[in-house]
């Protein structure tokens, strides 16, 4: 989205293929933006500017792409219609809508809701602006918009959130305004907008939310001995490393160095879980909340998987955001983690998983969110006898290959 903002032509290596980065390729192409997609490399060649859809932009599955669109469209001279599909339809988009209209954009929808539809206004009003929710993809938003807005924007958040926008932002030549956070003030992100900026090439770092998975496979299946290269190790993602090791998995991090302004390394992981040594049968459990949600928001169900394997279980709170994902994750986690003998007690903002426990294979439902399907593929392998995911194709929207490398790196 950023090299289709800006003049010139990038290329961007190592893409996704995840459905939800193809999909935003398509809504760009839609915007009047050269795009031309050869296996992992992306490039995109823009005048910096956007032209009318003919149609609504579909966003397919992807909150995102769908978000970050919504930033980007504010500022420019046309009408367009934001939509997706059933699922997206149903996620809260409120959260965006109010700082752009007060930036100056017409956005209207039914009830919060997608299809949104949006007139956008250049240039745009910049504004000082306190996230009431973290939430990067909100934050991500009005940083897009602040581009082609007249004057000084600032996001201000009080939890830190992923900061992937401000980094690229950066990348490209974008100058920012970054204030840390302090006991009286929170943290702040300002553009001087407009902010006119050239193309530039780009390597990817692998996605560590897609890594954790095989990270936390490799912790629980014992005399596992795993090795995954290039994947980025930003500090606003790389706290569920932290907690594993907490747990006590064996992780190591190794040849850590900065690419395309994102610190990217390799992670090692040896197999079973060696407890700390305050950590007995009587434990309680570990508890996760507060500020350090925002930073393992998209691995609470995973970590919940394998919360089922240490003395004390896990105990979640403040993760209220999981229930407007894909799918409700609090539900559905709980749900199939019962399914295979676990027990969880929900709350409206979490759960707690008791522990450890030896889970029993079932039929669990991935109800079409790629990330309970993967974090039940895990609790699989550790689980005594068959388990079938159902609507596991699911994977697709983050991960298509996500079986086919899980294959290839089992041993039965």
């Amino acid at each position: 989205m950023i090299a289709a903002l800006a003049q010139g032509t990038s290329c961007l290596r190592d893409f996704s293929t995840s459905e939800d980065c193809a999909t935003t390729l398509s809504c760009l192409r839609q915007l009047g933006v050269r795009v031309s997609h050869d296996g992992q490399v992306v490039v995109i060649t823009s005048a910096g500017t956007l032209k009318a859809p003919a149609e609504p932009l579909d966003c397919g599955n992807s909150g995102s792409t769908m978000r970050l669109l919504a930033g980007m469209l504010a500022g420019q001279t046309f009408t367009a219609t934001l939509t997706g599909d059933e699922s997206l339809r149903a996620r809260p988009m409120g959260r965006i809508m109010e700082p752009l209209k007060m930036m100056g954009a017409r956005v209207e929808s039914q009830a919060a809701h997608a299809p949104i539809i949006i007139t956008g206004h250049s240039p745009l009003t910049p504004l000082s602006y306190e996230l009431p929710v973290a939430s990067a993809q909100v934050k991500s938003c009005i940083l897009l918009a602040a581009l082609n807005a007249e004057g000084r924007t600032e996001v201000l958040e009080k939890t830190p959130t992923r900061d992937h926008t401000e980094r690229m932002l950066q990348w490209f030549g974008v100058p920012l305004q970054i204030t840390r956070a302090s006991e009286s003030s929170a943290a702040g992100i300002a553009i001087e907008g407009p902010a006119q900026f050239g193309a530039r090439d780009v390597s990817m770092p692998g996605d560590i939310s897609s890594a954790a998975f095989f990270i936390a496979a490799a912790a629980l299946v014992p005399q596992s001995n795993l090795v995954i290269e290039n994947v980025g190790l930003n500090p606003t993602r790389s706290q569920f490393l932290s907690v594993l090791r907490l747990f006590g998995a064996d992780i190591e991090t190794e040849n850590i160095r900065d690419q395309c302004n994102e610190p990217v390394g390799t992670v090692r992981v040896r197999g079973g879980m060696s407890p700390p040594s305050d950590r007995g049968p009587n434990s309680k459990a570990p508890y996760l909340c507060g500020s350090m949600i925002p930073a393992l928001i998209d691995e609470l169900p995973l970590l919940a998987v394998v919360g089922t394997q240490i003395e004390g279980g896990i105990e979640i709170h403040d993760a209220a955001e999981l229930r407007v994902k894909e799918t409700d994750r609090i539900a559905a986690t709980v749900a199939n983690l019962r399914a295979m003998g676990a027990e969880v007690e929900e709350y409206d903002d979490g759960f707690r998983v008791k522990g450890p426990i030896r889970l029993h294979g079932a039929t669990v439902d991935s109800r079409g969110d790629h990330r309970i399907a993967m974090a039940f593929a895990v609790a699989a392998l550790i689980a005594e006898g068959e388990t079938e995911i159902r609507d596991a194709d699911c994977v697709a929207v983050s991960f298509p290959e996500f079986f086919d490398l899980l294959e290839s790196v089992v041993v039965y």
